[in-house]
């Protein structure tokens, strides 16, 4: 099965915590992107946001625009204020021939705030899960009106966070909603992404590979720091320099017939971490997992569709 490797700029800099990287212009993220040899990157808040401008831009270093994350408010408002919310970005992703935005719920979450320990992330009632599935479903449905397919992100810190959120999200929703499978989300979770890959790999429609310290994982869990303090202590790393084996999960992946970005994101202080360093590191441990599990790679100028 035929899979293109991205990666996100947060290898650069952190929209998050604008300390890490702010200082990094936009040209060096891309023209590393692509000497690291990635074919496509996620979007990043450096970026122009109008497609006339972005376009080119990728262009002129041979990049394709892989996704771009949404942060939704399901949890408090309807479909329809969604979906005129998501407009704009939606237009953009449409443009650049986009598969698949990335679209997490953000009501309520702490995974911004260095202030909450990962033990205050929001959890949605019982009652309040039909409600949510429903909304995404309208929202998802409408995303595909314009060739874009939602994939859903679980994420430390918001109301879909762990293996039984996951579940939960994937008994609630139908097909037009994807899972974006993120193995250092799973793991730091404490879920184990191949068993998710196996109960829910038909419905896995982007992918971000990002590796765990498991050391320095098992120390932010036993003092519940907050999500971004964890990353500043060196949590998550690219694949191949953690704990993380990416061999089983892309062999599951495989066996599912996954095609699509395998992306890489793995959020590091860049001042410790050189950023080309770690990518070229992450795209080339990537390769030789994908390989290995039988994905052809495919290279700028061919499809992912």
């Amino acid at each position: 099965m035929p899979v293109s490797l991205g990666i996100n700029p947060i290898t650069w800099t952190n929209d998050d915590m604008p300390e890490l990287g702010g200082d990094i212009p936009l040209d060096v993220c891309l023209s590393e992107a692509r000497l690291a040899g990635f074919d496509g990157i996620e979007l990043g808040g450096k970026f122009p946001r109008h497609a006339d401008v972005l376009a080119p831009l990728l262009a002129g270093y041979r990049l394709r625009l892989v996704s771009g994350w949404y942060s939704a408010q399901l949890c408090r408002r309807s479909a329809r204020d969604e979906i005129a919310a998501v407009a704009g970005h939606l237009e953009l992703l449409a443009a650049l021939d986009c598969i698949v935005m990335v679209f997490a719920e953000g009501h309520g979450s702490t995974d911004g705030d260095r202030h909450a320990p990962l033990s205050r992330r929001p959890v949605l009632a019982d009652a309040q899960w039909p409600a949510f599935c429903d909304r995404l479903n309208t929202v998802a449905r409408h995303l595909r009106t314009r060739g874009v397919r939602l994939a859903f992100h679980h994420h430390m810190g918001t109301v879909v966070q762990t293996g039984d959120d996951i579940d939960r999200l994937m008994a609630g929703t139908d097909d037009d909603v994807g899972l974006l499978l993120d193995t250092g989300h799973l793991v730091f979770a404490g879920a184990d992404p191949v068993a998710v890959a196996k109960r829910h790999g038909a419905r896995i429609a982007h992918v971000h590979c990002k590796d765990v310290r498991a050391s320095v994982l098992d120390d932010v869990i036993a003092r519940d720091e907050s999500f971004l303090d964890a990353v500043l202590d060196g949590v998550f790393t690219v694949p191949g320099d953690g704990a993380i084996d990416f061999p089983a999960v892309l062999r599951e992946l495989r066996r599912h017939d996954y095609t699509g970005w395998l992306v890489v994101e793995a959020e590091q202080d860049p001042a410790k971490a050189h950023p080309l360093t770690y990518a070229r590191m992450g795209h080339d441990k990537l390769t030789d997992a994908a390989e290995a599990a039988g994905f052809e790679i495919l290279r700028r100028g061919d499809s992912v569709a």
